[in-house]
Order: C-alpha cells, then structure tokens, then sequence
C-alpha cells in the first residue's frame, strides 16, 4: 500500500510551507506529494495569504524535491487550454527528472471561476471538453518527434503542431482521473488514465466505482489489473485523544466525524481505516492534510502508521 500526501492550498498558504512539507514527505519515504488545483477558500475562516498556482507550486517543487512524486488531484479542464498545459507538465517532468502525474477533471467549483473570471459552462459541455482534452494531451505526447499532430474537435482544434516538448517519461506522464459518474466517467478512465481516484468515500463505496471501472476497462478489452486504483481520505492522527482532538479543531472539524469519514484516530485506528481500503483494492491511499504547517502529523503518521501496514 503506497501512502500519498495531498495538500489544499487554495484554504490559503504559500509556497515555503508546501515546499517544507514536500521535502520531509519526501525524506520520511511517502510515495508522492499531489495538490489540489484550486483558486479559492472552501467554508469560512480566513482566506489569508491566499493560494496559489498548483502548477506553478509543482514547477518548483520539481527543483526543491528529489524523489517524491508530483501531481494534482485534479485540475479542472475549464483552467487551461489542452496544448499549453500539455507543454507545462512536460516542461516540468523534465524537471523533476520524470516524477510528474497529470490529474484532470471536468472541474465543479463555479464560485472559484466567477471570482477569477474563468467561464464555468454546464456538466455536459465541460465532460465535452474532458474527452477533448485528453485526446489533445495524449496526442500530443505520443505523436513521433519527427512528426505533426492535428485534432478537430467541438471545443479544440489543432493543425500541424510539432507536439513539442516531450515528457520525460514515456509513453507519458501518468493520468489520474476520478469521482463518481456511473458511466462516461469510467469510459474515460478506461481510454485515457493510468489510475483512477475516489475521493472522500467510505470503503463500500470506493468499491462500487472500482467495480464500474474495471466494466469499464473490459468493455474496451484493456486488462483491468493495468489500473491503479486509489482512495483520498481526510487525515487526522494522534497519539491520544487529545492530540487528535486538537488537531481536528485546528482544522474546524470534529474528530468523530473525521472517523467516520477520513483516515482519523490513533495510528492503530488510522492503519485499521487504511487496510479496509486495500481489502476492496485499493493500492494506494492520499492522506489530505489540511494543516500544511503540521510537519509532526506527517512524521506521526510515517513513525506509527506505516510500519502496521
């Protein structure tokens, strides 16, 4: 079981405090470090420094890290065009040295996109897109160095690109895709993704969505075990009661709810949480950690938590 940390910069923080907690995820053996891509505060508190640019944050992550994996989980396609940010997460793959994953999504936030003035079209338009750009992503990418790309689409349209840089890893930088759509979802994740993601479910129904992706994969007669599947959950770990009650209220949330509903309790209870996502397949787990200046949160969890799994 491969344990991730996903952060949510856009409830305000810089980049120093994310790039401390990447490098002691890094140092104490998580698998990867993934950001939210988001421009605005959920629920109330103080939005204050603000957030900011997932991919930006990943650029120099790629420089400030050595080893830990990067991504976003997931960026919205309604943020940027398919051809620049083809070139983006290329550019940074090289410089990470091939540690970079792409997630995308069809996004779902609207206030975010009225407070910054990025259109938010319907549900069905912005799937549209998602199909869109992922065969503009993967095309680009794929197509030989010495050769052109082209696409014609509703939303997209690209005529004798060079389909320059290429990514450092091939074929690509890995693809997650996730949520809970019961049919175009795992259609797309069947053609395009790597791994699939199912944020913020209980075990059951982390199972259910794997099942229908895994339909998914043998209606296009892909190998179903050629899909990572993973599950984010919210983290809250302490020693005793009071450490994870505190840190519940640091985070303005209540510490049986988060036992209900994340990966919360002591570590036995948190590996308990864990190992009853791997019983219904999952391979790996995102730990959101929704207080970026915690580092001991982390460093409990690697200390008390990894070796029981």
């Amino acid at each position: 079981m491969q344990l991730r940390v996903f952060v949510e910069p856009q409830q305000g923080t810089n980049y120093r405090r994310l790039m401390l907690l990447a490098q002691e995820a890094e140092r104490l053996g998580f698998d990867a470090f993934f950001s939210s891509d988001h421009y605005l505060r959920m629920g109330d508190g103080d939005p204050g420094p603000g957030p900011v640019d997932a991919w930006t944050t990943l650029a120099g992550l790629a420089r400030d890290t050595t080893t830990i994996r990067l991504g976003t989980l997931v960026t919205p396609v309604t943020f940027r065009r398919p051809g620049p940010l083809a070139i983006t997460v290329s550019q940074i793959d090289a410089m990470s040295n091939g540690r970079i994953e792409l997630g995308l999504g069809a996004g779902w936030f609207d206030t975010e996109h009225t407070a910054y003035g990025i259109p938010f079209h319907s549900m069905g338009r912005r799937f549209d897109m998602l199909e869109e750009q992922l065969g503009v992503i993967t095309g680009l990418w794929s197509t030989p160095a010495d050769q052109t790309f082209d696409f014609r689409g509703e939303h997209y349209t690209i005529a004798v690109s060079p389909a320059l840089p290429k990514p450092v890893q091939k074929p690509h930088p890995p693809i997650v895709m996730g949520g809970f759509g019961p049919k175009r979802t795992p259609r797309l994740a069947a053609t395009y993704a790597q791994e699939y993601n199912t944020p913020f479910v209980d075990p059951d129904s982390f199972a259910d969505a794997r099942g229908r992706v895994m339909a998914a994969c043998e209606a296009r007669d892909r190998n179903p075990a050629s899909m990572i599947f993973s599950a984010a959950q919210v983290l809250c770990c302490g020693s005793d009661e009071a450490e994870i009650s505190q840190r519940a209220a640091k985070v303005g949330r209540d510490a049986d709810e988060l036992r209900d509903n994340g990966v919360a309790g002591t570590p036995e209870q948190c590996a308990e949480r864990i190992r009853s996502f791997a019983d219904k397949g999952a391979d790996r787990v995102y730990l959101q950690v929704l207080d970026d200046t915690d580092l001991d949160h982390i460093r409990l969890v690697a200390a008390e938590v990894m070796p029981l799994l």
